[in-house]
């Protein structure tokens, strides 16, 4: 029989490699009993290896023979000949890797389970609490009661609820932002909170919070012009009040500390007016020489542009001018003033008084047109006599005024002076003082309101405007 050539042929014997064979029995015994710790002498083990081993390759080979007695001898022999040199120890190898992987993988799977069990029981630990909280309200702090002390929250622009809720607990208000959040998911209102100044309470329960702030009374320095606004009041025909703009801000000031209600008087503010300085107040540099002449009570008239304000309460007389008068000056300048002004014959003061008069003498419709008018007239030096410079002045004014009032001489009674009036009659839109920037190329010198929807008709000559006046009254227009 042939001899398989060994890998240690050649090599001298004390650098040969030591084979360590790994076989079924013996190799599986160690594995476990080494797993429970117990341990057994090495020699002994080695012993009991070898005449195993012996033994079961004997068994083999006999085996091997025996299924093959009826073939043919000769191959018989050549092939158990062959099938000794040729076979390799690691089919057993094999099977004891096998074992072992079914071992280690059964262990693998009852960690995986107990893994998943306990998976399985923290989901239901975290599901079970915040069940029980939805049902029970636990889970975050709430204060008891209609709350302690006045505070003003400001919600600012693009503030979210869960932003709102921040500011709120910032300011003790709300002992948690879950307690104002979880108050208003029944109530679509609280979407609605527009930004502004909010009275409201230190330490009140969610629910308190939310009602506060939904309700109108809460909210504090808002503040609303109409275009055409004057500083002071005005009493109309029908006598009805129409609060002016110091009025306006008085109501806005107002809140309350400590249980009572403190506001910035009207007088204050009109005071406040003539005494201060109009550039430190907010006054653009373009209109401070010109309101620095003005007749007292008048300095700051059409400088506060019409719009929303939301004011900061709290703070005195010249604080909350310059708080309008600065958000003023940035509305104008997006209308044109001072810019625009350059390119027409009037100075940016004088293009405000301009847009005055047209704010109160047409629909915005006409604008334009009566812009025009104005411009036509001033081109020639010919008296502006505007109805609405006569009754500028007046706590009472009327649509048509009488020949008495349009003879007295004021800084605005435009029919007993020619140019402009020294001041602004009122507050200007936005679209008044673009019309005063750019009027519409006209030859127009005359209107008069000719229609219920408050349009006017424009004519060239005297003659056709009188006989559009007339027939404008005959139809009871006027």
């Amino acid at each position: 029989m042939r001899r398989r050539p060994s890998p240690n042929d050649g090599v001298p014997p004390d650098n040969n490699p030591t084979e360590i064979l790994e076989l079924d029995e013996p190799y599986d015994d160690l594995y476990d009993e080494e797993i429970e710790g117990e341990y057994r002498d090495y020699d002994e083990d080695y012993d009991d290896y070898d005449s195993g081993y012996a033994e079961r390759v004997d068994e083999s080979r006999g085996s091997a023979r025996g299924d093959l007695e009826e073939k043919d001898r000769a191959d018989v022999d050549d092939d158990a000949e062959h099938d000794s040199d040729d076979r390799e120890e690691p089919d057993l190898l094999d099977d004891v890797d096998d074992e072992l992987d079914t071992k280690r993988e059964g262990k693998g799977r009852r960690l995986v389970k107990w893994a998943g069990a306990l998976a399985l029981l923290a989901l239901l630990s975290v599901g079970a609490f915040f069940g029980a909280r939805e049902l029970l309200g636990f889970g975050y702090d709430d204060y008891d009661g209609p709350g302690e002390k006045d505070v003003i929250l400001h919600v600012e622009e693009g503030d979210v609820t869960s932003a709102i809720a921040a500011k709120l607990v910032e300011l003790d208000v709300v002992a948690s932002s879950e307690a104002f959040i979880k108050a208003g998911e029944d109530d679509e209102r609280i979407l609605g909170i527009q930004p502004g100044y909010y009275q409201v309470k230190t330490k009140m329960s969610g629910e308190a919070a939310v009602a506060a702030l939904v309700d109108s009374d809460s909210r504090v320095g808002h503040l609303q012009i109409k275009p055409g606004t004057k500083l002071a009041d005005v009493i109309q025909p029908d006598d009805s009040v129409t609060p002016g703009i110091y009025t306006l801000l008085e109501r806005a000031s107002c809140l309350r500390v400590d249980g009572e209600e403190q506001c910035v008087s009207a007088d204050e503010l009109r005071k406040a007016a003539d005494s201060a300085d109009l550039a430190e107040l907010g006054v653009p540099d373009w209109a401070v020489a010109s309101a620095e002449k003005a007749p007292k009570g008048h300095k700051l008239e059409g400088l506060i542009a019409p719009g929303v304000y939301d004011l900061r309460p709290g703070g005195d007389a010249e604080d909350l001018l310059s708080q309008v008068l600065e958000a003023s000056a940035t509305r104008m300048e997006a209308a044109g003033l001072p810019s625009a002004a350059g390119s027409t014959p009037y100075s940016p003061y004088q293009i405000l008084t301009i847009a005055s008069i047209v704010e109160l003498e047409a629909v915005k419709a006409d604008f334009t047109k009566v812009a025009s008018v104005i411009y036509n007239r001033l081109e020639i030096n010919m008296e502006l006599q505007m109805d609405s410079t006569v009754n500028y002045p007046l706590k009472r004014p009327v649509l048509t005024t009488k020949a008495e009032e349009r003879a007295k001489e004021t800084p605005w009674n435009t029919y007993s002076m020619y140019g402009l009036p020294e001041t602004p009659i009122g507050s200007p839109s936005m679209e008044a003082i673009e019309a005063a920037l750019e009027p519409e190329e006209t030859d127009y010198l005359y209107f008069v309101k000719c229609e219920e929807n408050g349009l006017s008709c424009f004519n060239v000559e005297l003659a056709d405007h009188e006989a559009a006046r007339k027939e404008a009254q005959a139809r009871g227009v006027y």
